[in-house]
């Protein structure tokens, strides 16, 4: 059971997945109009609720701004990834994340790639952060819709679908190419690295293109979330 907190996230699970939902908890005499609304959709879809005090929702959410809800939640299964790769729409868009550590850049980039209507999302088992609730809350919601999946070795996965006919497009900082003088309209992967370190040698060296989103202010490069919707949207204008 995991708990998520934040009325996007909150209202996106009540609509996505309200079988997974065990009960929704509301601050005692909040009067946040969109709070209202979840509460008239859990009561519809007989979502057990409770109303309780401030401090308690704070205790509960460790800190973090759960804007007067929390949500506890069934946890999900990851889809398979040849069951998302087997699904994807041609050409496929997808990302591999390779060492992304912190759960806001990972809610971040789910959605991004949400919005982009990215094929899958596939993240390494290992030196990565999880679907934790800090993620599922940066997702604003988006968690909900995306389509995720635990892989082993991010190099060998990338191995795999380079058979698939996907060709892997790293993205690195100091790469000499820039994004946009790369065809994108072929089955594409993204390859992300994670904070500071980047995309890992192995992993880089299976990449059919390194590629850059070239900076023209003082500082040496983007936050890979961002990175990765300028990514995913170079990609779909592109393809039109």
């Amino acid at each position: 059971m995991s708990v998520i907190y934040g009325i996007n996230a909150a209202i996106e699970a009540v609509r996505a997945h309200p079988e997974r939902i065990e009960r929704i908890s509301i601050e005692r005499g909040g009067r946040n109009p969109r709070v209202g609304e979840i509460i008239l959709e859990a009561r519809q879809k007989r979502i057990r609720i409770s109303f309780e005090e401030r401090a308690w929702l704070d205790r509960k959410a460790g800190g973090e701004r759960h804007q007067g809800i929390l949500c506890y939640v069934a946890e999900a299964d990851m889809l398979d990834a040849d069951e998302i790769l087997a699904g994807a729409k041609s050409p496929g868009l997808i990302a591999v994340l390779d060492g992304i550590e912190d759960p806001h850049n990972l809610g971040a980039i789910i959605r991004s790639a949400e919005a982009s209507g990215l094929d899958g999302i596939f993240i390494p088992k290992n030196r990565s952060a999880g679907l934790s609730p800090a993620a599922i809350k940066a997702s604003a919601g988006a968690a909900a819709h995306a389509k995720l999946a635990r892989i082993g070795s991010a190099a060998q996965f990338i191995q795999s679908i380079k058979k698939k006919g996907y060709w892997i497009v790293g993205l690195e900082a100091d790469a000499d190419k820039p994004i946009w003088e790369t065809d994108l309209t072929m089955p594409i992967a993204f390859v992300l690295g994670g904070e500071g370190k980047g995309i890992h040698r192995l992993v880089r060296e299976n990449c059919d293109f390194l590629v850059s989103l070239p900076i023209h202010g003082r500082v040496n490069s983007f936050n890979v979330s961002v990175a990765a919707g300028i990514a995913f949207y170079e990609a779909l204008r592109q393809r039109g």
